[in-house]
Formats: structure tokens, sequence, C-alpha cells
């Protein structure tokens, strides 16, 4: 995730923000359609001069990347920003002390990722070659120093840096779409940035080893590192600073996390019951996004309790949402 302060105040916002949320939604393609296909609205139909600017740099690894592995190869590209969930990729226009801070939320597009499966199945035969027998066949892995387990940390290595860039792309497009929507006053952003990854692997150093971490619904929390933590579309986002809690490998939370499966939420609540709890929030009230109406989510505020030794809440960019009034 990835949020900017801005030097907007509460009275800048007018009291209706569909205006402003629809310009967001025009300026980032989100969603997925027609099975990525022709059509597909999570892709662009020209792809700003910018998005290729950066995809140029980061071109040349994909390419080695493929080069080596071209099942790898999904074919999208530069071409989708986001594609892999059905929400806004705004999370908020947050509020505390007159300040507002844009969020912007971003998952490793499907097309972007280590394709999980390929790579499992590498591994797979690599453990019969070294003839490694294992209790069950899913537990096959890469020995540290083999050629293919240097060949997927730099996938994995590469699809984060992707994801990274995609943030601060997205970004660009937000604040440029919020201040060209006649809906604001003229602003100043990145004030203050946050640019922060969830579920992802790192080399890092802990109890005097060398080890690979991979914080899977967790984001990393060193002393004095700056994060984001989310509530759902209906509740409160966090800003935080980690407290470098050793026990937690210097992790937290990434979020409030699911209360039930996507399938459970869109059996047990209506349209009527989305609407109800978002209430004053602007958001789509549609049934396309039941899965992620507030209490299929866990209580932010129990998560956030509940990890109190690993940050610290910071108050100057105080939990708030994008809504009305």
């Amino acid at each position: 995730m990835m949020a900017v302060q801005t030097d907007l105040n509460a009275r800048d916002l007018p009291d209706n923000l569909k205006g402003i949320r629809s310009a967001i939604e025009k300026a980032v393609p989100h969603g997925r359609t027609n099975h990525g296909g022709r059509g597909d609205v999570g892709a662009w139909r020209e792809i700003p001069s910018r998005n290729n600017e950066v995809w140029q740099t980061l071109k040349p690894r994909y390419d080695a990347i493929l080069e080596k592995h071209p099942k790898l190869d999904r074919g999208n590209h530069s071409n989708h920003s986001e594609r892999s969930v059905p929400e806004p990729l705004y999370r908020s226009l947050s509020r505390r002390s007159g300040k507002r801070v844009v969020h912007a939320a971003q998952r490793i597009p499907r097309c972007r990722q280590p394709h999980g499966s390929y790579f499992i199945e590498v591994a797979r035969k690599d453990m019969q070659k070294f003839l490694i027998n294992l209790p069950d066949k899913d537990l096959a892995y890469f020995s540290e120093g083999t050629e293919h387990f240097d060949d997927y940390v730099e996938a994995v290595e590469w699809a984060q840096d992707f994801a990274r860039w995609n943030r601060h792309l997205m970004m660009e497009q937000i604040v440029g779409a919020v201040r060209d929507s006649g809906e604001v006053r003229p602003f100043v952003a990145e004030l203050k940035a946050i640019n922060c990854h969830h579920n992802y692997v790192a080399r890092e150093r802990h109890y005097g080893q060398n080890i690979l971490v991979t914080r899977k619904g967790a984001v990393r929390a060193r002393e004095g590192d700056m994060g984001i933590i989310p509530g759902s579309m209906g509740a409160r986002s966090y800003i935080v600073r980690g407290k470098g809690n050793m026990e937690s490998f210097m992790s937290c939370s990434h979020g409030a996390g699911r209360a039930m499966s996507r399938t459970e939420a869109k059996r047990r609540f209506s349209v009527e019951d989305h609407k109800r709890m978002t209430a004053g929030v602007e958001c789509r009230k549609d049934a396309d996004v039941i899965d992620e109406t507030p209490a299929a989510y866990k209580s932010i505020e129990a998560v956030m309790a509940a990890q109190s030794d690993l940050v610290e809440i910071r108050p100057h960019l105080a939990p708030s949402r994008l809504r009305k009034g």
C-alpha cells in the first residue's frame, strides 16, 4: 500500500465525494472482465507514456527471467496496472488535524507473479532429480545456492519491484485525477509518503542469522518503519510506526483480515446489508463488491489492540475513511 499526505483540509472537500471517486476510477483501471482478454476493464486502452517509461526500466530483468523460464510470460506486459481486486484502487482520503491522505492499495497482479504452480512443478522435478523423498509432494522446495533457488528469488524480487512502481504510478494518477476533478482547490501532495509491501519475501538478519522472511498477511515493522494497516471499506485505516519487536521478526498485521470467505460473504449478505454497513461511505454499493462488505472482515480496532506491542499509531496521520460529510 501507499499513502501520500496532502495539505487539504476537511473543509476543502465537497459534501458529496462521488465526483472524486468517479475521477479516480476513470484514471486507474481496476477489476477484471473477459478473462483478461480484449475489452478487459482492468487494462489500459492506451498505455500512458509515464507507464511505458517505467516499464522500460523493468523490462530488461523481466526479459532475462523469461529467457530462462519462458512459461512465466503471461502476455500482458505493461498493459495492466492492477487487476486482482474487485474494489476501487484507492483506500481513502484520510483526515486528522486538518490533513488528508490519499491511499492506494495494490496487490502484485497475477500476470506479474512468478507463476506459483510453475515453480512448484520445477521444485518437484528437482526433488526427483536429487532423489529427495518427501512425505507430501506439495512440500517440494529449492535448496539455497542452486540455480532454481536463485531464479525463483530473482523472479519474486522483480515482481516486488514491479509492485512498488505500480503503487507509485497509481498514486501519481490518483493525485492527478483528484487535482483535475474540479472538486477541490489546488493542493500540495507528497508532504509525507509511505510505500510499503504487503505479502512479500525479504532477505533479513534476525537472531544473528541471515534468513529469508516471508510475510503473509503481514508488513515489516522495524523500529521507525512507517506502515499502513487498512480496515474494510467501511472502517478506519491506520498509519503506524514500527516498534522493532524481535519476537515478531519485526512484523505486524497488514490489515483487518477476513472473518469469512468471499463465498460465505456473498451467501450471507445482500446488497441492502452492504448499503447499510457502508452508509455515509463513498464506495460501490452493488452485488459485485458484497465479498468486500465490512462484516466480511474482522474488527480493525481489535486487530490494532492485539498488536500494540508491535506498532504505535501515529496521531498526526490518524485513521479515517473516504466518506461524505
